[in-house]
């Protein structure tokens, strides 16, 4: 059984990250796509956090089988994938992905609910299945990197190979251990599904600054997930997607160090650390070069910073909310807090950030990549700032 869900874990996120990294390279080099494009497709990801409460609150949870669902998805993902790749021109392009996100993103919460579903201890269980997760996200940065798919501008295939990676798993995922619905016959409604109960944490004053400081640094975090790897393709840097898979290797190596910042200086310090995180790397991003020497030290140096960047403010941010909400309306906080980071916060920054790089074309091609950097830097010092004066620190129980 572990040997099935760690599996399950690694094609889920080999899959994902297979063609998420690099699609923004794909769509300017490939298909021509304007920097509103590129946004457009990354907000996808947005509208599926958005879409996936639903599928999970009114079929996943009341009707069928998490793994059936899963398969299915997975294999109606494979057909869209390969789609996708064939397209020829970015309006051939959007369906597909909108299309895939919309049945991709609810498979992140079936994977971990197939997961808990087998689990006597999850809290000492889970870690260890789902770091395969972030295994299979190297993979395919590694593979992709070393077969050169970026600089031979053949990156139609990361499409093809995330689509039979897509079917591999609907496949496998008909024999996973069964997990039948645990809400079967019980009554449903919006307020359920979105976690509106939640709402009442934004009564705490100290919460409500923590809840829009989350939504605001999604807009730098949406900076780097549809920028970075044609940054680092235009700068020179070799093999970038599998140089921007130090930052998943950082963000296991923090993940372990979270807990002793969290006991040691408390929520605030350990969020505005996270926060001060991407400020520096934008700033090395600004001013480094892509050559050789300094240029490109302070490029690896900013990809290796998604540890603290990540995991000091979105992990550590979980763990606030699960110790702010107790028991009563735990799973209605996880669900708002998503919903608001990965739905509306990275809505905004996605497309705030296709409009800037449009705007910092050149016309001979490649961008204005100081100016770029410089803005989600600056959003990110203001949020920082502000989260700085209005937040009072918080000591909580770290087991």
């Amino acid at each position: 059984m572990r040997i099935q869900l760690s599996a399950m874990m690694f094609l889920e996120f080999f899959i994902w990250g297979a063609w998420f990294v690099t699609m923004g390279t794909f769509l300017g080099n490939g298909l021509g796509a304007s920097g509103v494009e590129i946004g457009k497709a990354y907000e996808t990801q947005s509208w599926g956090a958005i879409i996936a409460p639903f599928i999970i609150g009114l079929i996943a949870d009341r009707f069928f089988d998490a793994r059936i669902i899963l398969g299915i998805i997975h294999i109606m993902g494979a057909g869209l994938l390969f789609l996708a790749s064939k397209s020829i021109e970015f309006g051939d392009f959007y369906p597909y992905i909108l299309g895939y996100m919309i049945v991709y993103m609810p498979t992140l919460a079936l994977v971990n609910s197939i997961s808990f579903n087998q689990m006597t201890d999850p809290s000492k269980e889970f870690p260890g299945i789902r770091v395969w997760g972030t295994v299979g996200w190297i993979a395919a940065g590694l593979m992709i990197g070393f077969l050169a798919w970026e600089s031979e501008n053949m990156l139609q295939n990361t499409f093809s190979l995330a689509a039979t990676a897509s079917m591999l798993l609907g496949v496998l995922s008909f024999m996973l251990p069964k997990t039948p619905p645990k809400a079967k016959g019980e009554s449903v409604s919006v307020r359920d599904i979105l976690g509106l109960d939640a709402l009442a944490l934004l009564k705490d004053r100290n919460y409500l600054v923590f809840f829009i400081a989350s939504i605001l640094i999604c807009i730098p975090l949406a900076f780097y997930y549809s920028s970075a790897n044609i940054f680092l393709n235009e700068a020179g840097v070799p093999r970038a997607a599998a140089i921007m898979t130090l930052g998943q290797v950082s963000e296991v190596l923090f993940m372990l160090l979270l807990p002793l910042f969290l006991k040691k200086y408390g929520i605030k310090t350990t969020l505005i650390l996270g926060m001060l995180a991407w400020v520096l790397r934008y700033i090395l991003f600004a001013f480094g070069d892509g050559g050789t020497g300094v240029g490109i030290s302070m490029l690896v140096t900013g990809i290796i910073l998604h540890g603290i960047c990540y995991d000091f403010f979105f992990v550590s941010g979980q763990i606030y909310t699960d110790y702010k909400a107790g028991d009563k309306i735990k799973n209605a906080a996880q669900g708002l807090i998503t919903l608001a980071t990965y739905g509306m916060g990275m809505l905004i920054g996605f497309r705030l950030g296709g409009m800037i790089v449009e705007k910092y074309a050149l016309v001979g091609g490649g961008h204005e990549w100081f100016m770029i950097w410089a803005i989600p830097a600056c959003i990110a010092g203001a949020i920082a700032l502000l989260y700085l004066v209005s937040f009072k620190n918080e000591k909580i129980e770290i087991a």
